[in-house]
């Protein structure tokens, strides 16, 4: 993936929007500690926005050659998403993994992949874990598929209840997984 957007970002209208929330937060855009805020803003959606030109068939092809089918975990994936609701960051790790099956293999970094490309949209945490274990399911037609996102919400924390800190998790299972997850997904 790219650090620059690879989705539709009007840029002037991005900046201009954050003029007029910061004149109606009754302060100067234009003013000199302001003046270079909305392209900062502006530059900060394009890479957290990213996820959307991300095409994960291109991602998720498969290692050539005939490997043996063990089960491929990667633990503690770092992620930062965006609350849709909010528009606030929530955080966390996911565990995701397979037991190859008809769809072969793919390279370790393509599951990172996979997490940033639907971290880096605007999100729910329940959504995000179904997409990506849709992606598994769809690109590499594992034998087992497991995903557990863990995330703190600052929505959560910083208004509302007021209450930081709270980790959501949120996991799915399917295939031989289901009824007997390995460790990593209990």
């Amino acid at each position: 993936m790219t650090d620059q957007p690879a989705f539709p970002l009007d840029r002037a209208a991005s900046e201009e929007a954050v003029r007029a929330l910061l004149r109606s937060f009754g302060l100067d855009p234009e003013g000199p500690e302001l003046k270079d805020t909305p392209t900062r803003v502006t530059d900060f959606w394009g890479e957290r926005l990213a996820g959307y030109g991300v095409d994960l068939s291109a991602e998720l092809k498969p290692l050539p050659g005939d490997l043996a089918p063990v089960p491929i975990i990667l633990d503690r994936i770092p992620f930062v998403s965006t609350c849709e609701h909010h528009l606030a960051p929530f955080e966390g790790h996911a565990t995701i993994g397979y037991l190859p099956g008809e769809g072969g293999t793919v390279g370790l970094s393509k599951l990172v992949r996979v997490v940033q490309a639907y971290a880096w949209r605007l999100q729910v945490q329940e959504r995000m874990a179904h997409q990506i274990a849709a992606a598994l399911q769809q690109h590499l037609r594992p034998a087992a598929w497991g995903v557990q996102l863990v995330a703190i919400h600052t929505c959560m924390g910083h208004r509302g209840v007021k209450t930081p800190g709270v980790p959501v998790k949120t996991t799915l299972l399917g295939g031989r997984w289901e009824a007997d997850p390995p460790g990593s997904f209990r």
